[in-house]
């Protein structure tokens, strides 16, 4: 069905040798629905563009841009948004396409057959063209744990992209279920891109009601009833309804807007919860090559003025220049607070947590400086501070800073504290520079 991974460049960026068309019908809207896939040029990314609407605006596949997560995936706001967007960027993804101009002359691509079978097979027909750019790749170097609701994620470092998942239906032809695959476009043209979309008798009204569905039918859709039993069902795949999840997810990690490499084992999956995994892997594009520290000890005294014992900040582990920061702190037995903060039951005093995301905030304005020894960071207000847990010794304090707004000399800025991804506090600070 398609061309052996083997055979295509695992480096560069890539787009279409030619483009193609499909047509049909919208799975949620049930309106005929067509999109023109074309060839776009280095670095575009993936872009939806809405011909059927005036100056035919476009809409970028882009995590950040997500409005919608409720039975289908929606980007844009509004009347420029697309919906449905999951079934054609698994095929994309799986194809290592990372850039296309997608026109739609509708909000939502065609359902076709409810699978990703039919993308897998306009993309083979097309071609694949390497283009002399690297490409965006984002590498999971340690594990990461993402809850949403009740879709629960663990994303492993991994050499190539793997999807695990488990789901568990009530209905005796679904029960439990579990498959795990590679994604490269050989295996997931074959051994998932059929598995179609599916969903009980029960739900249609209700969905229809809400604008959703309308558009599916048993042409698209494994419609399953109260009595509908696994061998009355002619499925394509034993485990169709779990593989069409991991159809799902792929698609919904296309949002990233980079090829990842890493080990994503989900269970009960939602385009919820793989929305919130894009997101959080976004970030990971602020990382010092090879996963290690953005900066060590030696360069954060460079540019902070705190000393032992009130220097909080052991290593920043991303980095967004004039955005965002990640830093840690190691928190030992050693540390000088805990002889008087609770002898005997040593916790962290929640100030000193305050003051760590501060540092973090710190370095985070005084990278946009030429001459930081000329400067230091004012803290002028905090904002709905909150504690949530306490931090004891041997834990990780994870700091992650954003810059919410900047007028004049003033920043205001957001901070929330995690050890092993919980949050143990998080507020919000006001800074300004002033000359040391």
């Amino acid at each position: 069905m398609t061309s052996d991974d083997s055979t295509l460049p695992s480096g560069n960026q890539q787009t279409l040798k030619s483009g193609f068309s499909l047509a049909g019908r919208g799975l949620h809207s049930g309106a005929s629905a067509s999109a023109e896939v074309r060839p776009a040029p280095v670095d575009t990314g993936i872009v939806f563009r809405r011909v059927d609407l005036d100056g035919a605006p476009s809409i970028a596949a882009d995590a950040s841009l997500v409005s919608g997560v409720e039975w289908e995936t929606v980007i844009g706001e509004g009347e420029r948004a697309v919906r449905t967007v999951e079934h054609l960027l698994a095929a994309v993804a799986a194809h290592r396409l990372d850039n296309l101009e997608i026109r739609l002359d509708g909000s939502e691509p065609p359902a076709l057959d409810g699978s990703a079978s039919g993308w897998c097979e306009a993309i083979h027909a097309a071609g694949i063209e390497p283009q002399n750019a690297p490409a965006p790749t984002v590498t999971v170097h340690e594990t990461i744990s993402v809850t949403e609701g009740l879709s629960r994620y663990v994303i492993l470092p991994h050499e190539g992209f793997r999807v695990s998942a488990r789901i568990e239906f009530e209905h005796p032809a679904i029960g439990e279920q579990f498959a795990s695959e590679e994604i490269t476009s050989r295996r997931f043209c074959e051994r998932l891109a059929p598995a179609r979309t599916f969903g009980l008798a029960e739900w249609a009204e209700p969905l229809r009601a809400r604008g959703l569905a309308r558009g599916s039918g048993p042409d698209n859709t494994i419609i399953l009833s109260d009595d509908t039993s696994a061998a009355g069902l002619d499925l394509r795949l034993p485990d169709e309804f779990v593989r069409h999840k991991i159809v799902d997810i792929v698609g919904d990690l296309a949002l990233l807007g980079a090829r990842l490499n890493g080990h994503v084992f989900s269970e009960r999956p939602s385009h919820r919860g793989n929305v919130a995994v894009a997101r959080r892997l976004q970030r990971l594009r602020g990382q010092a090559p090879g996963g290690g520290p953005v900066l060590e000890i030696d360069r954060i005294m460079d540019y902070l003025p705190h000393r032992y014992p009130f220097l909080l900040v052991d290593r920043v582990m991303e980095f967004e220049a004039g955005r965002r920061i990640v830093a840690r702190k190691n928190v030992t037995i050693n540390e000088p607070y805990f002889e008087g903060h609770f002898p005997g039951h040593a916790i962290m005093p929640g100030v000193l947590i305050v003051e760590g995301m501060a540092q973090a905030g710190g370095l985070l304005l005084m990278n946009r400086l030429d001459e930081p020894s000329s400067k230091v960071v004012y803290f002028m207000a905090l904002d709905d501070v909150r504690f949530r847990r306490p931090v004891r010794p041997g834990d990780t304090l994870e700091f992650e800073v954003e810059l919410v707004q900047h007028r004049k000399n003033v920043f205001r800025m957001r901070g929330v504290s995690r050890v092993d991804g919980s949050v143990v506090a998080e507020g919000s600070m006001m800074a300004q520079l002033v000359d040391r």
